[in-house]
């Protein structure tokens, strides 16, 4: 077991920006109160958790915007211990990020996307560990190992709010039995103080927003769901930062999102080396997008994205 240990972390630190390509399709219902709307670049190698609460300390000032404790704590949970000074400014951003709610009607049903929460997080674990460990070649054998690599990672990510955030997108078949399940998930980096210490290559700028760790259920591929988590994403982008130019990666060997990128108005701007080979990684396009003021999507676009993931 420890020589499996070893040489899944070691997979994990050597190659960190495959693709996630899902196999899972599980039935997830929603927290009981959200109603349903009808209307990849690969795992990053986590850091050590740093055990970051969202505990409010606000700063001391006359004036305190409309924000409080309480309404923070309704967001997050008891899991988020330690303690954080929390600015207006953070405040205001976690309250952006509890009433960010992205609702889409598609052709086969409906889908919405919006922020994990945390009793959604072993589900999103389940369905990246399965999707790395196919991008990877790996065995499942070694899921429950990258099960818990992945959850430190995400529970990492989910400490570095509001200046990163997890995004799960839920969809429901019209007409179908199966009620509402986990559709595809997205990570998005508003700022340096949410990027990761070991971006991949070549290197976006750490303060610019910045999409990574898409991933589409394989059941529920080619249905315009990994083309409305870039929109969503883009959209939340808009909301959160000022800056207009958003970053993503996509491996060269993936046609099908390249082609997705291209139409949602993304460009290359800068290429691996061939010697990346060397480090057993693939070559990866560093592509950029400047967002318009509002972003706009065309349906044929959407139909046409192909295996619908970030590279």
């Amino acid at each position: 077991m420890a020589a499996a240990a070893a040489a899944a972390a070691a997979a994990l630190k050597l190659s960190p920006y495959s693709d996630l390509q899902p196999q899972c399709q599980r039935e997830f219902k929603p927290t009981k109160g959200q109603p349903f709307i009808s209307s990849p670049t690969p795992l990053l190698p986590p850091r050590k958790l740093r055990r970051c609460s969202y505990k409010c300390c606000l700063p001391p000032s006359s004036s305190t915007n409309s924000i409080t404790p309480t309404q923070y704590f309704s967001f997050l949970d008891e899991s988020f211990r330690g303690s954080r000074v929390l600015t207006n400014e953070d405040l205001e951003k976690l309250k952006a990020l509890e009433s960010f709610v992205y609702p889409q009607q598609l052709e086969s049903g409906s889908l919405w996307v919006r922020v994990m929460r945390t009793e959604e997080m072993d589900v999103t674990v389940g369905l990246l560990a399965l999707s790395f460990a196919e991008s990877m070649f790996m065995s499942l054998q070694y899921e429950a190992l990258l099960r818990f690599f992945v959850k430190q990672y995400l529970m990492e990510r989910r400490a570095s709010m509001p200046h990163a955030v997890t995004l799960v997108g839920f969809y429901r078949e019209e007409g179908g039995e199966r009620g509402e399940e986990l559709a595809g998930t997205v990570e998005i980096c508003f700022d340096k103080r949410g990027a990761n210490a070991s971006p991949p290559t070549p290197t976006a700028p750490k303060n610019s927003p910045y999409i990574c760790n898409m991933t589409v259920t394989k059941e529920l591929r080619r249905r315009g769901i990994g083309w409305h988590l870039l929109k969503a994403s883009e959209e939340l982008i808009s909301r959160m930062t000022s800056s207009k130019e958003v970053y993503l990666h996509c491996r060269m060997i993936d046609e099908a999102p390249f082609n997705m990128y291209i139409k949602a108005g993304y460009n290359v701007i800068q290429t691996d080396s061939i010697f990346i080979l060397l480090t057993l990684q693939r070559r990866k396009h560093l592509m950029c997008k400047k967002l318009p003021v509002s972003s706009s999507f065309s349906e044929s676009d959407m139909s046409e994205s192909g295996e619908e993931l970030l590279s």
